[in-house]
């Protein structure tokens, strides 16, 4: 026995409010999308400094103690904005992973590669 294919989504462009209210709010979506896009690069620029005074100081490239500090502010944080605390915390963790990875590039190479096209640091 075939399964029966699952009715068709309703056409949002069938109601011209519904079309216009989609619009509205997917252009706040992409806005959003933009500034943490944003905000991400300016974040890296600043752990991207981190990672060189590290390595000029032969720090390690992790801190455990500020990770686990900082998970625990930004779950609180994410209770108060009424976002799920895990979802921030695993945020937080693909995040610092991948600034854990930098440093260490900055700490073997004393630089970090640079995206194509692009005037900045990767991020």
């Amino acid at each position: 026995m075939t399964a029966s294919p699952a009715p068709a989504a309703p056409d949002p462009a069938a109601d011209p409010a519904v079309a216009a209210e989609l619009a509205r709010l997917r252009q706040s979506i992409d806005n959003i999308d933009a500034a943490l896009v944003h905000l991400l690069a300016e974040r890296f620029k600043a752990t991207q400094a981190v990672g060189r005074l590290k390595a000029d100081t032969g720090l390690p490239p992790s801190d455990p103690d500020r990770e686990r500090r900082q998970i625990s502010r930004l779950r609180e944080i994410a209770v108060e904005a009424q976002l799920d605390p895990e979802f921030a915390e695993k945020w937080f963790t693909f995040v610092v992973a991948e600034v854990i990875h930098h440093h260490e590039r900055i700490a073997q190479s004393g630089s970090i590669d640079v995206v194509p096209g692009a005037d900045g640091p990767a991020s």
